[in-house]
């Protein structure tokens, strides 16, 4: 009886004390909050941009949650425009200083904030730039301020975009796992690194067409803010003309050679304060709390605009990976609201599940016979992520989005030949003559081969005729432009696979034209589980995350990639309308 007695109280002291410990985190999380409430914007700000996390188009963060940012590290691109914007019409910031390095975002959503700096220099605002190492993303986003400054013992990195791509041949036989790849007939460089360790001719030339594509764009726009010939630009890539502070400075990249303080002093002076007084400074972060609470769009009208980002996987899907659940549920939501007179599909994905995809395209259909559905296009929407938005009633894409990438494969892995070196057998057993599936390791039969090559025909079919119907085009015209191939946005539109070039705000813009909305609101979905919600429904899944930032940590980015491919790759399952390959391009 007494060890009963003891064993509840134990029980009991256990749980109060687990509550009290809850109450006090909530009541500190609380306090946090508050404070950032507090945040208060003086006059002569200057609004300072460092980005340090990775920036994806959307977290869907809830400025209520407790938790928030407690494990979530990423920023919105969202955030970042909205924030550039409500600063231009700030009248407490006098300017932006960037002071990014090693900017975690893809190429097109470094010109989607550098197309935001210049309207905010519209205004008659400075924007000034100082780094004491630029990456050529950083210098591509830094070439749009008045100024650019460079340490003097710094360095530059301005020498033209490549690409590495990992072939998997040789690593196949020597260790007897192989993935077995099934794809269509036409299809040169799809699944190439698994087929080969070597890059074909028609690989390499698309690949090389891609990137000179977007690097022409960078150019471009580099040239208008530098006042440099595109000529001149190349030039100085070719010769490493730009690989030390005095040369950078030289070439006209950069406008001088500072050190933080010297920079700090043309910042006084830009705001007309004395030297010896404190520049006043407010965060990105800090900022976009205030900004946040503010609406440039206003309207009882609205116009949905839902963001579709990640590979694709069958499932409920998340702020890291589409499903049909979450993308499906957010398009039948806009359609059935009243208030909502217009869709924009955003999309940022490589691909993925063509099951789930065609899930997708579908109720793209069914909305678009409610309502206008504008397409935007991020940094990527090949193959799987093309399909989703290519029944939308216009697409726009940037200049520099990998568009395209129209076909199906399928990547089946296979251990019989390590199985039989390290001594293990399989035997099957089944009660009809294709009722034993597919194991891993056997031999993959010719019957099974068949059948899989018989759903990959079918569903390129079905992915040509969903981009003929979408884009006016005939089975024939989109099939020349498929097999696999990449574009760049500005190549996709001479090809007709997208309708304009430009950012997400011009796709809401062509939204407004379409649905006849002089004034409108912007609503977005879909609505993620809050950290808290994650936070106490799976607590391994904290555990995981901080685990795979330890191992990122230990064994470095790039190899940290490779780990993170070949997992993604082991959750495929099913015909997949994917890019075959990861382009990493620097």
């Amino acid at each position: 009886m007494n060890f009963l007695r003891n064993l509840l109280a134990s029980i009991l002291g256990s749980l109060m004390a687990f509550g009290i410990l809850v109450g006090m985190f909530f009541i500190f999380i609380a306090l946090v909050s508050n404070v950032d409430d507090g945040v208060v914007v003086k006059r002569n700000s200057i609004l300072e941009f460092g980005f340090m996390a990775p920036v994806v188009d959307y977290t869907g963060k809830d400025d209520t949650d407790p938790f928030l940012g407690l494990w979530n590290n990423e920023v919105g691109l969202d955030e970042i425009v909205h924030a550039i914007r409500v600063a231009k019409e700030d009248s407490n910031i006098e300017g932006i200083s960037l002071t990014t390095n090693f900017l975690q975002a893809g190429i097109a959503q470094t010109r989607e904030i550098r197309e935001a700096l210049l309207d905010f220099k519209s205004s008659g605002k400075f924007v000034y730039a100082y780094s004491d190492y630029y990456s050529q993303k950083d210098y591509y986003l830094a070439s749009v301020a008045d100024e650019v400054y460079l340490n003097p013992v710094g360095a530059m990195d301005f020498k033209g975009l490549s690409t590495e791509i990992l072939y998997f041949k040789d690593l196949q036989e020597k260790t007897g796992v192989k993935m077995e790849v099934v794809r269509h007939g036409k299809y040169k460089s799809a699944v190439e690194p698994f087929l080969s360790n070597t890059m074909s001719a028609e690989n390499r030339l698309q690949i090389q067409e891609l990137i000179s594509s977007i690097w022409n764009v960078i150019v471009d726009d580099v040239s208008a803010s530098r006042n440099i010939t595109p000529e001149d630009l190349n030039v100085i890539a070719d010769t490493l003309g730009a690989r030390t502070p005095k040369y950078a400075t030289a070439s006209g990249l950069v406008d001088g050679n500072l050190h933080f303080d010297e920079y700090e002093d043309l910042l006084r002076e830009k705001v007309y304060i004395g030297q010896d007084e404190d520049l006043n400074y407010i965060r990105f972060e800090d900022y976009a709390l205030t900004a946040n609470r503010k609406r440039i769009y206003t309207g009882v009208d609205k116009i949905a605009v839902i963001y579709a980002q990640g590979e694709i996987f069958y499932g409920e899907g998340g702020k890291d990976y589409i499903g049909q659940g979450l993308i499906v549920d957010a398009l039948r939501k806009a359609k059935d609201n009243e208030s909502v007179k217009a869709i924009v599909f955003r999309v940022d994905s490589p691909g993925g599940s063509a099951l789930v995809s065609d899930i997708i395209w579908r109720e793209m259909e069914l909305v678009k016979e409610k309502k206008p559905v504008v397409v935007s296009f991020g940094n990527v929407a090949a193959s799987g992520g093309y399909y989703i938005g290519v029944g939308g009633d216009k697409i726009f894409a940037e200049p520099t989005t990998i568009t395209g990438s129209i076909g199906v494969f399928g990547t089946i892995p296979n251990v019989n030949e390590l199985a039989g070196n390290i001594g293990i057998n399989a035997e099957q057993v089944g009660t009809n003559k294709n009722s034993v599936d597919y194991s891993l390791f056997e031999p993959m039969s010719d019957t099974f081969r068949n059948t899989i090559e018989e759903g990959i025909e079918d569903t390129y079919q079905t992915f040509l005729e969903r981009v003929a119907a979408g884009r006016n085009m005939s089975v024939d015209q989109v099939d020349a432009l498929a097999q696999g191939r990449v574009w760049s946005g500005v190549d996709a539109q001479a090809n007709g696979l997208v309708d304009e070039l430009g950012t997400l705000d011009d796709a809401i813009t062509a939204a407004a034209e379409m649905a006849g909305l002089d004034g409108y609101g912007i609503r977005k979905y879909p609505k993620y589980k809050s950290d808290f919600e994650r936070f106490m429904e799976n607590l391994g899944g904290v555990k995981s995350k901080i685990g795979e930032e330890a191992i990122k940590e230990q064994i470095g980015a790039e190899a940290y990639q490779l780990f993170s491919e070949f997992k993604q790759l082991s959750k495929q399952k099913g015909i997949q309308a994917k890019m075959p390959f990861s382009l990493n391009i620097k």
